[in-house]
């Protein structure tokens, strides 16, 4: 059973990686601040102390680690862009300096392979009709700033015996799990107390298939992913799809947004990770997760359910 330590596990992102890798026979070891809750997650799993501190020795916790998956990031809690609040400084020395403590770390204490969560943020307002891994990483903010040289300093450590991948992920969707929220409670909410929604397009992935994303690049041969990124993402949606397939759910009666402009908002071509394999759940599984979302209560979405593996 090969060993994993998934960083930021209890996180929304996190979560799903580590339940889908213990889906998967892995033998995951969640790395955080705090231990998880009990019940947290679908089976017990193993927890170590970590925190992103580039002066803290922390390489006791990649002890008999095969696989390093990096999700965990500092910020403002709701926010990724413009998450740094009034301290840019202090999370960029978090963030990027204590990323790269734990790569360096993990590499002397013999971890073969390492996969870093990215974002579509490195890409800015980079002017191409579809992003893809080629094109310029222009990042307009600090949060893509980070993110992309946290892929740098990753990719620069690639060696014969610690291959590396970073994961440009775009937003991420689906339920959160016992005691938390979804990424669209409020939106839901808003909608369905009558309240104006305004239009917004954007790129979504379900949390399962990041994960499905970072146990194929953990799997296959290291000669195609080692040094490389991938992008990550699935369907181009707004708040109009969205709310629709709410509305036919709950057969709520109020008006839905006006659609937002889609073609100016960048798709994210994922050619280089489907031809590892990778098959996303795409506008059905969109639709499939916010009908279960509002099955259980999109008001009260602390409610939600565990995420399909």
């Amino acid at each position: 059973m090969t060993r994993v330590l998934v960083s930021g596990g209890t996180g929304f992102v996190g979560r799903f990686i580590v339940e889908h890798l213990i889906a998967h026979a892995y033998k995951v070891t969640v790395a955080g601040r705090m231990p998880p809750a009990t019940g947290f997650f679908s089976q017990p799993v193993a927890y170590v102390p970590l925190r992103l501190d580039p002066d803290a020795d922390q390489i006791s916790a990649f002890d008999d680690i095969y696989y390093f998956v990096h999700a965990a990031f500092e910020h403002v809690e709701g926010k990724y862009r413009g998450g740094e609040g009034a301290d840019p400084e202090g999370f960029r020395r978090v963030n990027l300096d204590g990323s790269v403590r734990l790569f360096d770390e993990a590499r002397a204490a013999g971890v073969r392979r390492c996969v870093f969560l990215s974002s579509r943020a490195v890409y800015g307002k980079t002017p191409a009709p579809v992003y893809d891994e080629t094109s310029p990483a222009v990042p307009d903010t600090l949060y893509g700033t980070v993110k992309l040289a946290c892929e740098d300093a990753l990719k620069a450590m690639t060696s014969h015996g610690f291959a590396t991948t970073s994961l440009r992920v775009t937003g991420v969707y689906g339920p959160a799990g016992v005691g938390r929220k979804h990424k669209w409670s409020s939106l839901f909410a808003d909608y369905l107390a009558g309240k104006a929604v305004p239009p917004r397009a954007g790129t979504e992935v379900h949390g399962d298939d990041v994960a499905a994303a970072v146990r194929l690049v953990l799997e296959a041969e290291t000669v195609k992913v080692s040094g490389k990124v991938f992008n990550v993402s699935d369907v181009l949606t707004d708040n109009r799809e969205i709310l629709s397939i709410l509305q036919k759910a709950t057969g709520c009666s109020h008006p839905l947004p006006p659609a937002a402009e889609t073609p100016a908002f960048k798709e994210m071509s994922t050619d280089r990770l489907r031809a590892l394999g990778w098959t996303p759940g795409g506008p059905e599984r969109l639709a499939a997760t916010i009908r279960e979302l509002a099955e259980y209560g999109t008001a009260n979405a602390g409610d939600s359910p565990s995420p399909r593996v």
